[in-house]
């Protein structure tokens, strides 16, 4: 292969140096797809990547209007340009211009399978040209049994063909996997190289059109997010209104709950503290007022004395009421005359 412009690497090293990083990449031995370390390899290989399918265009190595047949075998690699070039973009992570990134990886996978179509490599159907939402907005909405029964059927291909891409992939792999050693050793014909280079090809073609479709799906979400304008804010200066203070209200379990038993919880205040001073204030002269009463009880007292007294200094007729008292209480228990509250 010719050499850069001014000695710069070739176009093999190129291709080899942008793959090597996303291999590393794609390993995922980083901690963080957003780390600097990460997203500088990935600035790195979409650099390399995208000088090596510059190169290839100026050699113009591809043609649609060539078979297969006619390509190189050494140049069957070069195919691959575009594919790893959309896997690349699509591992930027500056979210301010994903819908950007997404379109242009979508790009170079559309480029790469229509590449391949016309080689003949693999059979499937090409995806849209162009993102969904780009198309006529002048069509009219899907809508009716028809429409729902011929949505239905395209969901149950588009489901058998992802098992089969499924399985496509995973026999690509395995046999990939057998011959990359014999191959990189350099120990191989050009036949085995040939059918090398094919496989890695027919193993992207299938990785192609599972990116697309997810690709696809993201745009969605994202032009579906852009069409949702937050509310405009008011203008600046205006003046806001200002709103009647609300007033307080008491949560019960019904109409009849707050009339019988209240607010529903106890603790609620039912007087001032003026009103509770004014009521101690009243106690106190009440009580001033019931003190005479108290001392007019004396008498009583003193009645009682007098009366223990005289029984202590033998009176004849105070021992004489003790003793008619004791006998009373000997035939009389207490409690004898209160009979009403028995069972």
């Amino acid at each position: 292969m010719a050499e850069a412009a001014g000695g710069g690497p070739r176009l093999a090293e190129l291709l080899a140096a942008g793959r090597r990083l996303w291999e590393e990449l794609e390993a995922g031995t980083e901690p963080s797809a957003a780390a600097p370390a990460v997203q500088e390899k990935v600035r790195q290989g979409l650099d390399a990547l995208q000088r090596a399918a510059d190169m290839v265009a100026q050699l113009e190595l591809f043609s649609e209007n060539e078979e297969l047949e006619e390509i190189a075998s050494a140049d069957l690699k070069y195919l691959l340009l575009p594919a790893l070039l959309g896997s690349l973009t699509l591992k930027q992570v500056d979210l301010s211009r994903r819908l950007e990134h997404l379109e242009s990886a979508r790009a170079h996978f559309g480029r790469f399978l229509r590449l391949c179509r016309s080689y003949g490599l693999g059979s499937f159907q090409l995806p849209p040209a162009s993102p969904p939402g780009e198309e006529a907005a002048g069509g009219l909405a899907p809508g009716g049994p028809m429409s729902a029964q011929s949505g239905l059927l395209a969901m149950a291909s588009k489901r058998q063909a992802k098992i089969e891409r499924y399985k496509q992939k995973k026999e690509l792999e395995n046999r990939l996997a057998s011959m990359r050693t014999f191959v990189e050793s350099g120990q191989a014909d050009e036949e085995q190289t040939r059918e090398f280079y094919i496989l890695q090809i027919q193993k992207w073609i299938n990785t192609s059109l599972e990116e697309i479709e997810s690709i696809d799906q993201e745009i969605v979400i994202l032009r579906s997010r852009g069409t949702a304008k937050p509310p405009s804010a008011p203008p600046h200066g205006t003046t806001r209104q200002v709103r009647a203070p609300l007033k307080p209200f008491i949560l019960t379990r019904d109409a009849a709950q707050a009339k019988v038993f209240g607010s529903g919880y106890p603790g609620l205040p039912m007087m001032t503290v003026d009103d509770w001073y004014d009521q101690r204030r009243r106690q106190e002269v009440m009580s001033a007022q019931s003190a005479p009463q108290r001392a007019s009880g004396s008498t009583d007292e003193e009645l009682q004395t007098q009366q223990e007294e005289k029984e202590e200094n033998d009176d004849e007729e105070a021992l004489q009421r003790a003793r008619n008292w004791d006998d009373w209480k000997d035939t009389h228990p207490r409690g004898y005359g209160n009979r009403q509250n028995m069972g």
